[in-house]
């Protein structure tokens, strides 16, 4: 293997890139517009969920339920129906998620000491969200419940003071303010990386066999596992900068903290793109168009999108995906990410994922190279 021709390749592709300055840009200021977008848009934080209230009491003690369902922060009321067909097409048209039916007599059986029903009705079409929402509803009936028994204490001039109660002490490590943008935004980071070493690797041979200079090549010495490791190396580089770009605007601009060692991210950043570009690369060697290739990366990467953990957990999954998780190298980069940047984790707790990154990049790029003939049929 010669140095100096993998050289001449690398060079070769950084002058077709400065021909193609869109691609460019598409390459270096992509990855920052998309973490902007998913940055903000993928949450998993609950907040103004438009209900609908249908109150036919309508006395202090129902208007003070309603209250506590406003001020909470997680709802917004949207008014008040009159007649029950109104929630309804409040629904189905989704102009509400969440509506809150009080029944006649709902006053008159708190101040006699009964339990007094209250329905609450949410549209199930996103399970995720509904069993987040029933929690918050939960919440906030069990707080509104203790305030009317503690107040039906107080009339009778009981102390307080003397009921035993629970003093619950709550901690969340890591992320102590439960912001959804330190869980998404470091995984978004990895996203993006497997998004533009894949997509652009993948279109690297496939484009020499389609404007004609693959031809050129083969009556060339070049070995093919000169050409391939040539046509990495630019990718490598750009997919490196990526990573430093993001970092920066997830530090400084999301306010991520980053409690652990940026050395050790982008040393294990490096071997999920050598995986990455291994991957774009045998994506290449199997396929004879560019439409070919990219058709193959989107039907590569949604299952490693969706079975990484990037939004759901893996341990949720039947037996059988997770062990065919085990083969995604997304699924141990995002513990990397995630743990670097939220847990301070180093190279002690990491090394079976940097492990099983080395082995699946290496073992993927060697395909590749025994996959490539340099040739055209």
């Amino acid at each position: 293997m010669s140095l100096e021709r993998i050289l001449r390749i690398v060079v070769k592709e950084f002058i077709q890139l400065r021909r193609d300055p869109r691609l460019l840009r598409v390459l270096i200021a992509a990855p920052i517009f998309q973490l902007l977008i998913f940055g903000y848009a993928v949450t998993f934080d609950i907040r103004n969920v438009p209900t609908l209230v249908y109150d036919q009491d309508y006395r202090p003690a129902s208007r003070e339920l309603v209250r506590a369902f406003g001020n909470s922060g997680y709802f917004t009321i949207l008014g008040y129906a009159s007649r029950p067909q109104e929630i309804d097409r409040a629904l189905d048209s989704g102009a509400a998620q969440m509506a809150i039916s009080i029944p006649p007599g709902f006053s008159a059986r708190l101040a006699r000491g009964a339990s007094a029903p209250v329905q609450v009705i949410v549209d199930g079409s996103d399970p995720g969200t509904t069993r987040t929402l029933l929690g918050y509803v939960t919440g906030i009936l069990q707080s509104y419940s203790q305030g009317v028994v503690t107040s039906r204490l107080q009339r009778r001039g009981l102390e307080l003071g003397r009921l035993p109660t629970l003093e619950p002490q709550l901690r969340a490590w890591y992320n102590p303010e439960l912001r959804s943008v330190n869980f998404m935004v470091p995984a978004v980071l990895a996203l993006i990386l497997l998004v533009v070493t894949m997509s652009m690797t993948s279109l690297a041979v496939v484009r020499e066999r389609e404007v004609g200079t693959l031809e050129q090549l083969v009556v060339t010495p070049i070995r093919p596992s000169e050409l391939l490791l040539g046509k990495i190396v630019p990718f490598v580089i750009i997919g490196m900068a990526d990573v430093l770009l993001i970092i920066l605007v997830a530090r400084f601009w999301f306010a991520v903290p980053l409690a652990g060692s940026v050395l050790l991210l982008l040393a294990l950043a490096l071997l999920f793109v050598g995986s990455g570009l291994g991957l774009g690369l045998f994506i290449s060697t199997v396929s004879r168009t560019q439409q070919q290739a990219t058709m193959t990366v989107f039907f590569i990467m949604m299952p490693s999108i969706l079975l990484s953990g990037f939004m759901f957990p893996i341990a949720n999954m039947p037996r059988v995906i997770q062990w065919l998780t085990y083969l995604i190298p997304l699924r141990y980069f995002l513990v990397v990410v995630r743990g670097i940047f939220l847990k301070g984790n180093g190279l002690a707790v990491l090394w079976p994922q940097a492990a099983a990154l080395a082995v699946l990049g290496g073992a993927i790029l060697a395909l590749a190279i025994t996959r490539f003939h340099k040739r055209l049929d």
